[in-house]
């Protein structure tokens, strides 16, 4: 078995070698929900010039999405006031038809496993995309800073959209450690954030309700 990457060694490298005092680079923070933007904004924010896209058409129903997306909004605002840093909002369309038929050749893997990593994937490529288009200094998830996904993977596929997303490079993370997590739980308390139950796609959602029978 492979020894596992220590990513958040890695970002306090990236952040380490940046320029002291030049203008801070752009960063494209792809990001899914409020509660898992709360400590990747906290943590890149002083260093990064930081756009969210939020790349989301996996999440089932619309209305799980519309609600996950206002919260955000509202968070974004709140976090502004409180911190002073502003972060845009990008919001790309909301297919979830396509995404279901994307998905539907998966639905038989476990949550976890390579249902979840063709998505993370997916909605990776996408947003890394718009960050090399629109000439980004570097992309990021916050995908990693839930203890239910896997940073190995989220970041072995990082490395593998930045070859072809050059020069747009690829801010490796484990936003999940040094008590990134305890913060999460923190600040959902003090912006009193809705949470959701589920990960996002309607496989997951059938899941969750077979749960909770």
């Amino acid at each position: 078995m492979m020894n596992k990457v220590n990513y958040y060694l890695k970002s306090e490298e990236i952040i380490g070698d940046l320029p002291q005092k030049a203008a801070k680079p752009k960063l494209l923070l792809h990001a899914c929900c409020a509660p898992c933007s709360t400590f990747p904004l906290t943590y890149l924010c002083p260093h990064f010039d930081v756009t969210i896209y939020y790349q989301n058409s996996n999440i089932y129903p619309e209305e799980e999405y519309n609600k996950r997306l206002n919260e955000l909004k509202r968070f974004l605002h709140d976090f502004e006031l409180k911190n002073n840093y502003h972060v845009e909002l990008i919001i790309p369309l909301y297919d979830e038809k396509q995404y279901y038929a994307f998905l539907e050749k998966y639905k038989d893997y476990p949550e976890g496993s390579l249902r979840c990593f063709a998505c993370y994937e997916k909605r990776m490529e996408e947003a890394y995309k718009y960050a090399q288009i629109n000439q980004f200094d570097y992309f990021t998830t916050t995908l990693s800073v839930s203890r239910f996904k896997n940073s190995q993977k989220i970041n072995e596929i990082g490395a593998k959209l930045e070859n072809k997303f050059l020069p747009t490079k690829y801010f490796y993370s484990d936003f999940k450690k040094k008590d990134g997590n305890l913060v999460v739980e923190k600040m959902k308390k003090e912006y009193s954030l809705y949470q959701q139950q589920y990960c996002g796609c309607r496989f997951s959602y059938s899941e969750y309700l077979k749960r909770h029978k």
